[in-house]
Protein backbone atom coordinates (compact mmCIF):
# COMPACT_ATOMS: atom_id res chain seq x y z
CA UNK A 1 0.00 0.00 0.00
CA UNK A 2 1.09 3.80 -0.89
CA UNK A 3 1.22 5.90 1.92
CA UNK A 4 -1.68 8.00 0.04
CA UNK A 5 -5.14 8.41 1.75
CA UNK A 6 -8.41 8.30 0.40
CA UNK A 7 -8.65 6.49 -3.11
CA UNK A 8 -5.69 5.79 -5.37
CA UNK A 9 -6.79 6.52 -8.75
CA UNK A 10 -4.56 4.40 -12.41
CA UNK A 11 -5.25 5.97 -15.35
CA UNK A 12 -4.42 2.50 -18.02
CA UNK A 13 -5.04 3.91 -21.56
CA UNK A 14 -6.28 1.76 -23.84
CA UNK A 15 -7.84 -0.57 -21.23
CA UNK A 16 -10.65 -2.29 -23.54
CA UNK A 17 -8.47 -5.16 -24.67
CA UNK A 18 -5.56 -6.83 -24.28
CA UNK A 19 -2.47 -5.99 -22.15
CA UNK A 20 -4.27 -2.79 -21.11
CA UNK A 21 -7.78 -5.18 -20.05
CA UNK A 22 -5.19 -7.57 -18.19
CA UNK A 23 -3.35 -4.80 -16.40
CA UNK A 24 -6.86 -2.16 -15.59
CA UNK A 25 -8.44 -5.60 -13.60
CA UNK A 26 -4.70 -6.55 -12.11
CA UNK A 27 -4.49 -3.24 -10.55
CA UNK A 28 -8.37 -2.89 -9.54
CA UNK A 29 -7.40 -6.23 -7.50
CA UNK A 30 -4.45 -4.35 -5.94
CA UNK A 31 -6.54 -1.95 -4.88
CA UNK A 32 -6.90 1.21 -7.27
CA UNK A 33 -9.63 3.02 -8.50
CA UNK A 34 -8.97 2.12 -12.49
CA UNK A 35 -9.82 4.85 -15.01
CA UNK A 36 -10.56 2.87 -18.72
CA UNK A 37 -9.26 4.87 -21.50
CA UNK A 38 -10.45 3.47 -24.79
CA UNK A 39 -11.50 5.37 -28.22
CA UNK A 40 -13.70 3.30 -30.29
CA UNK A 41 -14.81 -0.19 -28.85
CA UNK A 42 -17.20 0.43 -26.59
CA UNK A 43 -18.44 -2.72 -25.78
CA UNK A 44 -15.01 -3.98 -24.89
CA UNK A 45 -14.44 -1.29 -22.69
CA UNK A 46 -17.74 -1.73 -20.93
CA UNK A 47 -17.33 -5.11 -20.19
CA UNK A 48 -13.55 -4.51 -18.78
CA UNK A 49 -15.40 -2.23 -16.35
CA UNK A 50 -18.16 -4.50 -15.73
CA UNK A 51 -15.64 -7.18 -14.74
CA UNK A 52 -13.96 -5.38 -12.40
CA UNK A 53 -17.08 -4.05 -10.35
CA UNK A 54 -17.99 -7.78 -10.36
CA UNK A 55 -14.88 -8.46 -8.58
CA UNK A 56 -15.66 -5.83 -6.13
CA UNK A 57 -13.23 -3.27 -7.81
CA UNK A 58 -13.76 0.40 -8.81
CA UNK A 59 -13.53 1.73 -12.13
CA UNK A 60 -14.78 4.00 -14.63
CA UNK A 61 -14.72 4.62 -18.02
CA UNK A 62 -13.27 7.88 -20.00
CA UNK A 63 -13.22 7.82 -23.76
CA UNK A 64 -10.67 9.76 -25.38
CA UNK A 65 -8.03 9.38 -28.05
CA UNK A 66 -4.50 9.52 -26.20
CA UNK A 67 -2.92 10.85 -29.83
CA UNK A 68 -5.61 14.00 -30.08
CA UNK A 69 -4.14 16.75 -27.78
CA UNK A 70 -7.06 18.51 -27.46
CA UNK A 71 -9.35 15.82 -26.68
CA UNK A 72 -7.39 14.18 -24.34
CA UNK A 73 -6.77 17.49 -22.52
CA UNK A 74 -10.51 18.02 -22.01
CA UNK A 75 -11.09 14.81 -21.06
CA UNK A 76 -8.73 14.89 -17.76
CA UNK A 77 -9.99 18.22 -17.30
CA UNK A 78 -12.90 16.99 -17.04
CA UNK A 79 -12.40 14.47 -14.96
CA UNK A 80 -10.45 16.68 -12.54
CA UNK A 81 -13.74 18.64 -12.14
CA UNK A 82 -15.59 15.56 -10.95
CA UNK A 83 -12.79 14.43 -8.48
CA UNK A 84 -12.30 17.06 -6.53
CA UNK A 85 -9.03 16.84 -4.10
CA UNK A 86 -8.36 13.57 -6.03
CA UNK A 87 -5.13 13.10 -8.24
CA UNK A 88 -4.54 10.16 -10.90
CA UNK A 89 -0.92 8.91 -9.40
CA UNK A 90 -0.68 6.30 -11.34
CA UNK A 91 -0.34 6.17 -15.22
CA UNK A 92 0.19 3.24 -17.78
CA UNK A 93 0.57 4.30 -20.97
CA UNK A 94 -0.52 1.21 -22.91
CA UNK A 95 -2.46 2.59 -26.16
CA UNK A 96 -1.07 1.68 -29.25
CA UNK A 97 -1.68 0.89 -32.96
CA UNK A 98 0.23 -1.12 -35.37
CA UNK A 99 0.52 -0.39 -39.00
CA UNK A 100 3.45 -2.39 -40.19
CA UNK A 101 4.51 -1.60 -44.18
CA UNK A 102 7.74 -2.21 -45.27
CA UNK A 103 9.39 1.80 -45.16
CA UNK A 104 9.16 1.94 -48.93
CA UNK A 105 5.68 1.36 -49.06
CA UNK A 106 4.95 2.78 -46.11
CA UNK A 107 2.34 5.96 -46.48
CA UNK A 108 2.79 8.95 -43.96
CA UNK A 109 -0.52 8.16 -42.94
CA UNK A 110 0.72 4.83 -41.45
CA UNK A 111 3.95 6.63 -39.94
CA UNK A 112 2.01 9.52 -38.60
CA UNK A 113 -0.66 7.59 -36.59
CA UNK A 114 1.68 5.33 -34.87
CA UNK A 115 4.04 7.79 -33.96
CA UNK A 116 0.59 9.90 -32.64
CA UNK A 117 -1.09 7.30 -30.26
CA UNK A 118 2.53 5.93 -29.01
CA UNK A 119 4.70 8.86 -28.61
CA UNK A 120 2.38 12.03 -28.94
CA UNK A 121 0.02 9.83 -26.53
CA UNK A 122 2.57 9.03 -23.81
CA UNK A 123 3.08 13.41 -23.77
CA UNK A 124 -0.05 14.48 -23.97
CA UNK A 125 -1.65 11.51 -21.01
CA UNK A 126 1.57 12.39 -18.72
CA UNK A 127 2.73 16.04 -18.59
CA UNK A 128 -0.79 17.18 -17.21
CA UNK A 129 -0.57 14.66 -14.67
CA UNK A 130 2.49 15.45 -13.70
CA UNK A 131 2.29 18.16 -11.65
CA UNK A 132 -0.17 16.64 -8.97
CA UNK A 133 2.36 13.89 -8.19
CA UNK A 134 5.15 16.16 -7.74
CA UNK A 135 2.91 17.85 -5.39
CA UNK A 136 1.73 15.00 -3.95
CA UNK A 137 5.47 12.98 -3.59
CA UNK A 138 4.32 10.04 -5.44
CA UNK A 139 3.59 9.19 -8.29
CA UNK A 140 3.88 5.80 -10.74
CA UNK A 141 4.45 6.30 -14.37
CA UNK A 142 4.99 2.84 -16.51
CA UNK A 143 5.00 3.31 -20.69
CA UNK A 144 4.13 -0.02 -22.40
CA UNK A 145 6.86 -0.06 -24.82
CA UNK A 146 7.69 -3.52 -27.15
CA UNK A 147 10.69 -6.08 -28.25
CA UNK A 148 10.35 -3.59 -31.23
CA UNK A 149 11.50 -0.50 -30.13
CA UNK A 150 14.25 -2.25 -28.33
CA UNK A 151 16.25 -4.35 -31.38
CA UNK A 152 13.83 -2.83 -34.17
CA UNK A 153 11.52 -5.04 -36.41
CA UNK A 154 11.26 -5.30 -40.04
CA UNK A 155 8.12 -4.47 -41.42
CA UNK A 156 7.90 -2.10 -38.51
CA UNK A 157 9.51 0.98 -38.82
CA UNK A 158 6.87 3.19 -37.20
CA UNK A 159 6.09 1.12 -34.82
CA UNK A 160 10.28 0.74 -33.26
CA UNK A 161 10.54 4.66 -33.84
CA UNK A 162 7.46 5.04 -31.84
CA UNK A 163 8.28 2.43 -28.69
CA UNK A 164 12.30 3.55 -29.11
CA UNK A 165 11.20 6.87 -29.05
CA UNK A 166 8.93 6.26 -25.44
CA UNK A 167 12.01 4.14 -24.19
CA UNK A 168 14.14 6.79 -24.53
CA UNK A 169 11.44 8.77 -23.00
CA UNK A 170 11.11 6.73 -20.00
CA UNK A 171 14.65 7.04 -19.43
CA UNK A 172 15.14 10.92 -19.81
CA UNK A 173 11.64 11.62 -17.44
CA UNK A 174 12.63 9.48 -14.61
CA UNK A 175 15.66 11.54 -13.75
CA UNK A 176 13.35 14.90 -13.93
CA UNK A 177 11.25 13.37 -11.24
CA UNK A 178 12.60 11.22 -8.85
CA UNK A 179 13.65 13.07 -6.02
CA UNK A 180 9.84 13.58 -5.76
CA UNK A 181 8.91 9.64 -5.46
CA UNK A 182 7.58 9.33 -8.71
CA UNK A 183 9.14 6.91 -10.93
CA UNK A 184 8.75 6.43 -14.82
CA UNK A 185 9.87 2.65 -16.21
CA UNK A 186 9.30 0.69 -19.21
CA UNK A 187 7.95 -2.55 -20.03
CA UNK A 188 8.82 -4.21 -23.30
CA UNK A 189 6.64 -6.99 -24.31
CA UNK A 190 7.44 -9.59 -26.95
CA UNK A 191 4.91 -12.00 -28.51
CA UNK A 192 1.58 -11.64 -26.02
CA UNK A 193 -1.37 -13.11 -26.72
CA UNK A 194 -3.74 -10.18 -27.88
CA UNK A 195 -6.07 -8.98 -30.61
CA UNK A 196 -2.73 -6.98 -31.90
CA UNK A 197 -0.93 -9.79 -32.26
CA UNK A 198 -3.94 -11.95 -33.76
CA UNK A 199 -2.78 -11.53 -37.46
CA UNK A 200 0.89 -12.81 -36.90
CA UNK A 201 1.35 -16.78 -37.57
CA UNK A 202 1.58 -18.09 -33.64
CA UNK A 203 3.39 -21.18 -34.82
CA UNK A 204 6.59 -20.29 -36.54
CA UNK A 205 7.20 -17.60 -34.64
CA UNK A 206 6.88 -19.04 -31.08
CA UNK A 207 10.08 -20.89 -32.65
CA UNK A 208 11.54 -18.27 -32.51
CA UNK A 209 11.22 -17.93 -28.27
CA UNK A 210 13.50 -19.71 -26.79
CA UNK A 211 10.36 -20.10 -23.73
CA UNK A 212 8.85 -22.03 -26.75
CA UNK A 213 5.15 -20.01 -26.66
CA UNK A 214 3.31 -16.26 -26.93
CA UNK A 215 3.51 -14.69 -23.88
CA UNK A 216 -0.11 -13.82 -21.87
CA UNK A 217 -1.40 -10.74 -21.46
CA UNK A 218 -1.82 -11.13 -17.72
CA UNK A 219 2.05 -12.06 -16.99
CA UNK A 220 2.73 -8.41 -18.74
CA UNK A 221 -0.08 -7.10 -15.66
CA UNK A 222 1.62 -8.70 -13.26
CA UNK A 223 5.03 -6.73 -13.97
CA UNK A 224 3.41 -3.46 -14.34
CA UNK A 225 1.52 -4.00 -10.72
CA UNK A 226 4.74 -4.37 -9.39
CA UNK A 227 6.39 -1.67 -10.88
CA UNK A 228 3.67 0.33 -9.12
CA UNK A 229 3.90 -0.62 -6.21
CA UNK A 230 5.96 0.21 -3.10
CA UNK A 231 8.22 -2.73 -3.56
CA UNK A 232 9.58 -1.04 -6.78
CA UNK A 233 10.21 2.82 -4.91
CA UNK A 234 14.06 2.10 -5.89
CA UNK A 235 13.25 0.91 -9.75
CA UNK A 236 13.39 3.98 -11.79
CA UNK A 237 14.60 4.57 -15.77
CA UNK A 238 14.42 0.79 -16.30
CA UNK A 239 13.13 -1.20 -19.44
CA UNK A 240 11.83 -4.39 -18.37
CA UNK A 241 11.95 -7.47 -20.95
CA UNK A 242 9.27 -9.83 -21.01
CA UNK A 243 9.51 -11.66 -23.74
CA UNK A 244 10.23 -15.30 -23.34
CA UNK A 245 13.96 -15.07 -23.61
CA UNK A 246 14.30 -12.88 -27.04
CA UNK A 247 17.35 -10.88 -27.11
CA UNK A 248 18.67 -8.67 -29.76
Amino acid sequence: MTTQSGNRYALVTGASRGIGRAVALKLASQGFSVIINYVSNSEAAQKTLDDILAQGGQAELLRFDVGDAQATAEALAQWRTQHEGEYISVVVNNAGVRKDNLMLWMTQQEWAKVLATSLDGFYNVTQPLLKDMLVKKWGRVVNVASLSGVKGMPGQVNYSAAKGGLIAATKALAQEVAKKRVTVNAVAPGFIKSDMTADLNEAELKKLVPAGRFGEAEEVAELVAFLVSDAAAYITGEVISINGGIYT
